[in-house]
This record gives structure tokens, C-alpha cells and sequence, in this order.
């Protein structure tokens, strides 16, 4: 991640595109256990911020494109800073699901 990272502002709902369009990706919720039961994106699992280093049981290929979310986008990019720093190669901030149009499991 590179400084001008930090200022870039990704709209969650074309990341949620893009990580569909990608066969392997993964839709990483970096929230609470509990923020993630009460609503999240279909398809994504969760993996909270605070247990990151335990991506690698959920995501083996340090080759997968990981997009990363939370609720604000704070989280998610301490998340995709920690993961680049596990050595994986694709990882996206896409930023909070407070901004997200579409569907959310429940």
C-alpha cells in the first residue's frame, strides 16, 4: 500500500462488482463477529480484524485477490496492510458497507 493509498477512496459497491467479476476472489468482512451477523455482504466471510493473522486457514493462495471490508473502511485497511504484509499479493480496500446498495444477509 503506498501513501497516496490512504487518501484514494474506493466506492464499495463497484468493489463488490469487481470482486464478482474475479472467479477466485475473496470478500473479506473484517468486522466484529457480531457486527457481521447483524448484516453482511452474501458471499463474503468473516475474518475479524483483530484475528487477521489468522487469514491463512480461510485463504491458502497468497495469490487471491482479497478485497477487504468493514463498516467505515478504517478497519479494512488496517486489514489489506497487515495481509500485503503476510505476503499476499492482491489485496483491495473497497471501504465500508455503510455505503453498500445492495444485498445484505441477515
Amino acid at each position: 500500500m503506498s501513501f497516496m493509498d490512504l487518501f484514494r477512496r474506493t466506492d464499495i459497491n463497484e468493489g463488490v462488482e469487481q470482486y464478482k467479476k474475479e472467479a477466485s476472489a475473496v470478500l473479506l468482512d473484517v468486522r466484529t463477529k457480531e457486527e457481521y451477523k447483524e448484516g453482511h455482504i452474501e458471499g463474503s466471510i468473516n475474518v475479524p480484524l483483530q484475528t487477521i493473522g489468522n487469514a491463512r486457514q480461510h485463504i491458502k493462495d497468497i495469490s487471491t485477490p482479497i478485497y477487504t471490508y468493514c463498516l467505515s473502511g478504517a478497519r479494512s485497511r488496517q486489514a489489506a496492510a497487515a495481509l500485503e504484509a503476510m505476503g499476499y499479493k492482491k489485496v483491495i480496500n473497497i471501504g465500508g458497507i455503510g455505503g453498500y446498495r445492495g444485498k445484505i444477509v441477515r
